[in-house]
């Protein structure tokens, strides 16, 4: 088996790779921080996010959803000067809207993970890509995810950022054949 190396990518890209993304996570707060991180990479590369990882933990209090929901202008622009994080205004307020419609997800399924997971049966969908070029930017599943989180009052959720979402929860996993992380 291949330890999934690739020319290019550093060690932080590396384990994040080998140790989180395609992994099926079900707990709550890691699952609103890689919907927030995956929303902040619209537009961007992803390594510009993870290097921010932290930044943004810290500058979210650690992605607790019921104190983002509280954030106010004076919060909002606080973040706007935050050099450390993705200074976009529409993906912040974006990030306070999430957070308030999460929490309705939780009323009504008990847990986020109850319901993002129903997407996929409840189940990780495993692709064998053979190269970069077999990995959709979508899917069925993404589109109804999309669709159904848009209705519910999330932002920046199109169904390219939600199947990046379910590539990083696990929902999906998009390892190469070979690798022994699959």
């Amino acid at each position: 088996m291949s330890d999934c190396t690739w020319p290019g990518k550093d060690e932080l890209m590396l384990a994040y790779h080998n140790q989180e993304w395609g992994v099926p996570l079900h707990d709550d707060r890691k699952l609103f921080e890689f919907m927030v991180l995956d929303a902040f990479q619209a537009g961007l590369s992803w390594k510009i996010v993870l290097y921010k990882r932290e930044s943004f933990r810290r500058a979210f209090d650690n992605f607790d959803v019921l104190k983002i929901s509280m954030y106010d202008d004076e919060r909002i622009q606080m973040l706007m000067q935050d050099a450390s994080i993705v200074r976009n205004q529409a993906k912040i307020r974006a990030t306070v809207a999430n957070a308030k419609a999460f929490l309705l997800i939780l009323t009504e399924f008990g847990t986020f993970d109850n319901y993002i997971w129903q997407f996929t049966g409840g189940k990780t969908i495993v692709n064998h890509p053979k190269a970069n070029g077999e990995i959709p930017a979508k899917s069925m599943e993404s589109d109804a995810m999309s669709k159904d989180l848009l209705s519910r009052g999330f932002k920046f959720v199109g169904s390219t950022i939600c199947y990046a979402f379910m590539q990083a929860a696990g929902m999906v996993n998009d390892h190469f054949d070979g690798c022994r992380y699959k």
